[in-house]
This record gives structure tokens, C-alpha cells and sequence, in this order.
């Protein structure tokens, strides 16, 4: 049993619920329904997702078209294809494929991330001719499909959204569970449910990259380091918390680069840096790859997002509901979207702002905070917002550091609530898994950006 001065985080339960506390998450939309219980990504097979095209196309996982070659003579300067992951993050299959083909990771492209515990389908490009090369790469876990050439890169939330297919196990068997199920299909059918960033945003075990990125912005290398390398969490591996609290003690990196495990990758990239540049933590930091310094700084802003929606909850004001001061926006005729189009609740258009909203052809938004961002034009989200920049001690002057404007973070906005599309109950049976529990299977789409696990809370609280 861990300790509390063992861990640098600890948490009592080491439950899903409290990782999502910790990174703003706290609201449900199903609030006042109770949760059927059970768990989700008994194994990998059991969460699976695949990327939706801005045309409606679903990626196939099984497999696609061959015997594709690369056009030079119509301008064709990249080979893209549907990359197929089986219990891997993007990040490493990424790392995989560079390393094989011996190319800078830099050369491949995507279009989103998807959770390492799941079957996968994403479309992935590269700068090049990898054609033949990819045809005959073998891996056990990846698989590359659909492999052709074209004129333009593969570019990060090209696609519109993912359709899930998942499996949750583990339920307790009760009366009328079947009808429970469908009720809150029902409610997340008609209402949505927060648009939080999920625990993938954060870290599944070290939610803790929202607190790298705002030691980032506040010019804080060292602390970045230490939270990146040598805070522990309770629920991290015990050889993980090990080798961490030996470095954090002992401050010898020979030995901490040979026992940090390979699996760390980035933490050894950055011991291995400050062995050959002692005390340079700036150098150490700027060593890292850019979309992984972008995803750090991303997170803090998603934790700001995170922490409106759950303080607006707690204020009791609606998630549903406008309110005098929300930011109404108006959704793209295409796919959607959010727009440019806004109107501040409690004028002359409420009645036609209303109307948007039931028909499902408006949203209501909040900030995601950039270096351009004016929350004067939020006026009861700036209240809220007003609150948490106090309770979390942080300096707005964070929000006008170059490192906002080098990754272009202007500042955007963001759905409040999202409706699932096309939920359904494909299964409720006995579970293979689990002697005397019952399963269920669900398929849906979300917009890219939204987070299955979200709607999934709601279901099992």
C-alpha cells in the first residue's frame, strides 16, 4: 500500500472519478439518473474507433484497395494511407514508422489521436514516395491500408469526427437494467453531455500534462522538468514510481538513464539531454518534439475549458439552458460546426436563438483562452473564468507569452454541451468476460475534438 509521502499525487481510490477531478472534469448531464456501473477497455478489442471523412466515409479496418503507385507526373508529393493500430498510441506508432523507414517523424502527418487501449483507423500521410515501402513493412500491431498518393499533407483535424463501436463489461445484473440503459441513451440523445477534454488529453496514469504546460508558459523549465520526469502518481506502475523517486532523491541521471525504463521515451530523451548539458532545463524542454510541446500547452488551456463548465455546474446554472451572457453560436449548414456567426443571449434574437437550439443548428460555446482571446466578449462565462484565474493563482500575462503565438494559439471556442449522433444499443447479453454479469455494446459518431469516454461516464458514473 502506497503512502502518502511515497507519491507525489496520491489518490485514495485511484478511480477514473477523482483522475477527472483533477483535471477539471466534475459535471454530468445525467446527473439525475443513476449509473448502471461496469467498466470499459477490458481489452483493446473492446473499444474501437474509426475516423469519419469531412465526407461522411468511415474508415475500414479490415482490408482496403491495392496496387496503387505514386503519380509524379499529377504533382502527387505525399503517400497517404489508412493507418491500422491495434493497443498503440499515435504518438508511438508515429515513432515506429519514422524509425523504421529512418525518416524525421516530422515527414508524417495526422489527423487525430486516437486512445492506445483500442483498434484503430486513421488516415496518416508522408512526405514522399513510401508507397512500396509501407507495402512491405511487418508489423504485429500496425497495418497500413487504402496506400496512395496525392498533392496535399494529411493535416491535423482534417477529418470530421470518429465512429465509436464499444463494448462496457462488468455491469451488475438489476431489474429493469435493459430499460435504465436505454433512458439514458434517451437523455444523451436529446440533451448531449459536457464537451469536456477527456483524461486522454491529460494522461490516462500521469494526468499531469496540463500542469507541464502552464510551467511552459510561466517560463518554468526546471519545474516542467520535475513534473514531466520525477513526480509520481499513485497510479503509475510501482517500477515507474521507482525510478522517478530514485532520480528525485539521488539526482544522479547516469543511473536513471540507464534504469528509466524504454517505454518512457521522453523522459530518457530528457535525462540524456541534461547528462550532456548539465542544468540547461530550458534546452531540455525545447528538446522535446513540437507537437508534443503544442499538445503540453493545449492541455492547460483544456483544463481552463474543463474548469468553466464544472464551476458554471456547481453554480447551478444550466448546461442546457441559455442563459443571459452565453455566447450562442450558430453551426455550419455541412458538418455542424461551430462558426464566426455568434449572438450573446438576452437581446432581441433570444426567441430565434432558442429555436436554433432545439432544432440542433446552434450551440452554446465557451473560450478555449489564447493570446487573442477578449472575454469581455463571454460575459457569463468571464464571471466563471474570473473565479478559477483567483482560486488557481495564474498570472493572465502567461496568456500573451510567445510560446502561444510560436504554436499559434490564438485562442477558439468550444461547444459547451455535445449530442451524440446515431447512438444505439446494438447488445445487452450475458458477459464472456465476467461469470453472472451482464454487457453492453453501443455505436455512435461525435464531431472530432469530443471524447467517447466522456459520454461513457455518463453512462456508468
Amino acid at each position: 500500500m502506497l503512502e502518502k509521502e511515497d507519491v507525489t499525487y496520491l489518490f485514495a481510490e485511484n478511480d477514473n472519478k477523482e483522475l477527472e477531478k483533477f483535471v477539471g472534469i466534475e459535471a454530468y448531464a445525467t446527473s439525475r439518473i443513476d449509473g448502471i456501473g461496469g467498466e470499459y477497455k477490458k481489452t483493446y478489442k473492446d473499444f474501437i474507433v474509426q475516423e469519419i471523412t469531412n465526407k461522411g466515409k468511415i474508415l475500414k479496418i479490415n482490408k482496403g484497395k491495392k496496387n496503387f503507385s505514386f503519380s509524379e507526373e499529377s504533382n502527387n508529393k505525399y503517400t497517404t494511407f489508412n493507418l491500422i493500430k491495434f493497443n498503440k498510441d499515435t504518438f508511438e506508432a508515429i515513432r515506429e514508422i519514422s524509425n523504421t523507414l529512418k525518416i524525421p517523424s516530422e515527414l508524417i502527418q495526422y489527423s487525430g489521436l486516437k486512445d492506445k487501449c483500442s483498434i484503430s483507423a486513421q488516415k496518416v500521410s508522408i512526405k514522399g514516395d513510401y508507397i512500396e515501402k509501407l507495402r512491405n513493412l511487418k508489423f504485429n500491431d500496425l497495418y497500413f491500408r487504402d496506400i496512395t498518393s496525392s498533392k496535399k499533407s494529411v493535416k491535423l483535424g482534417s477529418h470530421w469526427g470518429n465512429y465509436f463501436t464499444i463494448i462496457i463489461r462488468n455491469i451488475e445484473s438489476k431489474e429493469n437494467l435493459e430499460n435504465k440503459i436505454k433512458e439514458i441513451l434517451n437523455f444523451l440523445i436529446k440533451y448531449g453531455f459536457p464537451n469536456y477534454f477527456g483524461l486522454q488529453r491529460f494522461g490516462t496514469f500521469r494526468p499531469n500534462s496540463h500542469l507541464i504546460g502552464r510551467y511552459l508558459l510561466e517560463n518554468d523549465y526546471k519545474n516542467a522538468f520535475n513534473e514531466f520526469v520525477t513526480s509520481t502518481y499513485s497510479t503509475e506502475s510501482q517500477e515507474s514510481i521507482k525510478v522517478r523517486k530514485d532520480l528525485e532523491k539521488n539526482k544522479n541521471y547516469q543511473n536513471a538513464y540507464v534504469n528509466f525504463p524504454h517505454s518512457l521515451f521522453y523522459e530518457r530523451k530528457m535525462i540524456k539531454y541534461l547528462i550532456e548539458n548539465p542544468g540547461d532545463y530550458e534546452g531540455c524542454i525545447s528538446s522535446l518534439s513540437f507537437s508534443l510541446k503544442r499538445l503540453l500547452i493545449s492541455s492547460f488551456q483544456s483544463y481552463l475549458f474543463n474548469k468553466m463548465i464544472s464551476l458554471r455546474y456547481h453554480k447551478g446554472f444550466s448546461l442546457f439552458e441559455p442563459l443571459k451572457g452565453d455566447v450562442i453560436s450558430i453551426l455550419d449548414d455541412d458538418n455542424g460546426n461551430i462558426t464566426q456567426v455568434n449572438y450573446i443571449y438576452g437581446g432581441d434574437y433570444d426567441e430565434y436563438l432558442k429555436q436554433a437550439l432545439n432544432l440542433n443548428r446552434a450551440s452554446i460555446i465557451a473560450p478555449i483562452i489564447g493570446y487573442d482571446t477578449d472575454m469581455n466578449k463571454f460575459p457569463l462565462m468571464k464571471t466563471i473564468y474570473d473565479v478559477i484565474i483567483e482560486q488557481e493563482n495564474i498570472n493572465q500575462k502567461i496568456f500573451k507569452q510567445k510560446l502561444l503565438d510560436t504554436f499559434e494559439f490564438k485562442g477558439s471556442t468550444r461547444a459547451m454541451m455535445i449530442k451524440p449522433i446515431d447512438l444505439k444499443l446494438i447488445e445487452f447479453t450475458e458477459d464472456d468476460f465476467y461469470q453472472n454479469k451482464r454487457k453492453v455494446k453501443i455505436e455512435f459518431s461525435i464531431q472530432k475534438g469530443s471524447y467517447a469516454t466522456m459520454l461513457l461516464r455518463e453512462i456508468i458514473k
